[in-house]
């Protein structure tokens, strides 16, 4: 129990919380209650953390969880082998790092045969343990010669003294501090060097500044770091650390030897030095800060990727309009698919405006005809293959409508993934695959969200170098920032599709898929209870996902709301006492009644929190809020732009698509998406592009520079000083 408050105490110091908070988000955890379900439900107990707190606190746990165990278990070794010592095991218990653990453990652990462990065969260890005692009085060969024994393969006095030398190496390489320190030292004075290896390999010049590139270690910035690692896996470049070798063999010398320089046997001793630095620790430590650049390098991408997934889940759906959805190509058309409010698919064509058929005029009055014969509102082009193209010949066809049309481009990264899919396949049995991609862009302008869950989260788009990093690691993110938004949004269960239901709190995909089964066979679900008669779904499920899933029309108004079941009567007693009913949820009396109490009194009396009140509170008001509302709506467009239009100085709008290390990408309406670099989004220091902009925000950018010829637009979002 000491020991669980002790580390309960290090996660509150490290994350800046009480105690408190740290030991109930760990205890809820282990009560088996999701992360959404705490950050949502159990505010009064975490001091209302979010979810990315609460996620915060498990990973430092479940990582000094681990630490104690290979400490117990380092411990048991070495005590097994009858070598533990007080200051040893002290040592290992202080370590807060599991680098340290193994730095400590490094001379115990079982090796295979190195030439320190040859040596010692042959009887040499004495030798070597005599020469640290730095002897002044007897010359090392006269020493040596006691240990010639060719029985043993020891011929001679060098074959001897050689042997005690690797021991001693050995020993050195083994010494946690001098490692620690010469770690340190690498850190702080290493340069990373690349030079090209198979440069022929690289066809494009992807990685020509690093044919020859040299960095500081410590201000190596992450997307280099991976872009280094992916030169040298495909052995374009051949990449090293340069530690200051004469500083650290200088530092190891004193340590070891000391003012002991008079010895006879020093000049030998320092050779052991030398050799056990560059043969065995310089390699090793190289291996560590290599590693350690690139688990920080890939800590960041999955971030960023992280972040511009969730900015993108969380795009405003432009709710109640009838879509049609085109998928761009030349030789095999544009694909429509024109979809209802809700979604439902109402007509799928094909129209061939482009080389090589050109058939414009034809392609035109078929979508003239289809705009009018299903009353579209709002037009939706993939940003793929022929993109540019059919937005032309779109802007061009909506201006010959009397009634006014908007298009605006769609991010289709990963709808061809979806498309091929056996969910698609599922759902549009008789389509083929381009047809499936039309419905996909038109419904991800209805709802984002409901659609981007059927994609693999990787498939999306939004990353830089997201085949680099631990794919584990990705997958358990990009989850994770599904799973926030998907809870945080809520999810209609009688419209849900399993893809979606599945990342609801407490939900698996097979208990997903026996919801809708139920839906399908028996009609809507009426009130929330009803979901406890699901195979599959039992209590504990029940409790953590059913404040996430809404019945919007049901026998219970307060199943149309993010207030849990648990406190149904509480909510009924509230609205007693101000003479309301569940009926009146959502009305005007209601929220100008409820702005008039004393949330601390009220709670008091109901028996509940004041966070979960005013939780409730803002339902109440709020029944059917969607987060998403509150954010700017996508940019619309009714004509379009092309590169030899752009001028400098020009000011534009437009939807930021990517957000990177060194800028932010902007689709501003021509062929290709303009950078802008790190450096022009703000006239404040800019840490990270991502404190600036996010994916699916509008902004405001001026031209910077234009290549036609290589397809380049560089903007600013600083406006130009007149």
């Amino acid at each position: 129990m000491e020991k669980r408050e002790a580390l309960i105490r290090v996660i509150a110091n490290e994350l800046k919380l009480s105690v408190q908070q740290v030991n109930n988000v760990i205890s809820l955890s282990e009560e088996g209650n999701t992360v959404p379900f705490i950050a949502r439900y159990r505010k009064e107990l975490t001091g209302a953390l979010d979810e990315v707190k609460i996620r915060d606190i498990l990973e430092r746990w479940s990582y000094l969880q681990h630490l104690e165990q290979r400490k117990e278990e380092v411990i048991r070794l070495i005590d097994e082998q009858g070598k533990l010592t007080d200051e040893l095991k002290n040592a290992i218990n202080k370590a807060t790092k599991l680098q340290q653990v193994e730095d400590l453990y490094r001379p115990y652990k079982q090796k295979r045969r190195t030439k320190a462990t040859v040596a010692k065969e042959k009887g040499l260890e004495p030798l070597a343990e005599w020469l640290l005692t730095f002897p002044v009085n007897l010359a090392p060969e006269e020493k040596a010669r006691e240990f010639i024994n060719p029985e043993k393969g020891v011929e001679t006095v060098d074959e001897a003294l050689q042997g005690a030398k690797d021991i001693i190496a050995e020993q050195i390489s083994d010494d946690a501090s001098i490692r620690q320190w010469i770690r340190t030292q690498t850190w702080k004075k290493g340069i990373i060097m690349s030079a090209g290896k198979e440069v022929e390999k690289d066809e494009k010049n992807v990685y020509e500044m690093y044919y020859e590139y040299e960095e500081p270690v410590h201000k190596i910035v992450p997307h280099r770091i991976l872009a280094l690692n992916r030169g040298e896996k495909e052995e374009v470049l051949r990449v090293s650390i340069q530690a200051p070798v004469e500083e650290i063999i200088e530092y190891v010398k004193i340590k070891v030897i000391g003012n002991k320089q008079q010895s006879p046997v020093a000049p030998l001793v320092a050779e052991a030095v030398e050799d056990g630095y560059k043969r065995l620790i310089e390699p090793s430590i190289a291996r560590d800060i290599r590693n350690e650049l690139t688990e920080k390098a890939e800590e960041r991408a999955i971030h960023i990727f992280a972040e511009n997934l969730r900015n993108l889940l969380l795009q405003p759906p432009l709710k109640g309009k009838i879509i049609l959805g085109v998928d761009p190509a030349y030789r095999t058309g544009c694909k429509l698919a024109v979809v209802d409010e809700t979604g439902k698919l109402l007509k799928i064509d094909v129209v061939y405006p482009h080389p090589p058929h050109a058939k414009w005029e034809e392609a035109r009055e078929k979508l003239i005809g289809i705009i009018q014969e299903y009353g579209v509102q709002m037009i939706a082009i993939g940003n793929g293959t022929a993109s540019r193209e059919t937005e032309q010949f779109v802007a061009d066809t909506i201006k010959q409508l009397k009634q006014e049309i908007f298009y605006l481009i769609v991010n289709e990264a990963g709808a061809s993934v979806y498309s091929a899919s056996d969910l698609a396949r599922q759902e549009f049995p008789d389509l083929q695959v381009e047809e499936r991609s039309a419905v996909s862009i038109a419904r991800r302008v209805q709802d984002p969200l409901a659609e981007l869950v059927k994609i693999d989260p990787k498939s999306v788009g939004v990353g830089q170098y997201q085949h680099d990093v631990s794919q584990k690691k990705l997958e358990e993110s990009l989850r994770f920032v599904v799973e926030t938004v998907v809870n945080q949004v809520g999810v209609n269960v009688n419209t849900a599709s399993v893809s979606l239901l599945q990342y609801v709190s407490g939900l698996s995909k097979t208990v997903a898929e026996n919801i809708v089964k139920r839906r399908e066979e028996q009609g809507k679900f009426k009130n929330r209870s009803e979901l406890k008669n699901i195979p599959r779904l039992g209590a504990k499920t029940y409790e953590q996902c059913i404040g996430f899933l809404r019945i919007i029309d049901g026998e219970e108004p307060l199943d149309r709301t993010p207030i849990h079941p648990e406190r149904y009567e509480e909510v009924k007693k509230l609205l007693r006492q101000i003479g309301f009913t569940t009926s009146d949820i959502g009305s005007e009396a209601l929220r100008e009644a409820l702005q008039t109490i004393s949330i601390k009194e009220t709670a008091e009396s109901l028996g509940i929190g004041e966070i979960t009140l005013k939780d409730i509170v803002e339902a109440l008001i709020r029944p059917e809020r969607d987060p998403r509302d509150e954010l700017p709506k996508p940019l619309l467009r009714k004509d379009i732009l092309t590169m030899e239009d752009l001028k400098k100085g020009m000011e534009l709008e437009g939807t930021v698509r990517n957000v990177v290390d060194f800028g932010a990408f902007v689709d501003i309406g021509v062929k290709q998406d303009g950078l802008v670099h790190i450096s022009k989004l703000s006239k404040q220091y800019v840490r990270h592009p991502l404190d600036v902009v996010s994916v699916g925000e509008v902004v405001k950018v001026w031209v910077d520079s234009v290549d036609v010829a290589k397809g380049r637009v560089s903007l600013s979002m600083l406006p130009p000083e007149q």
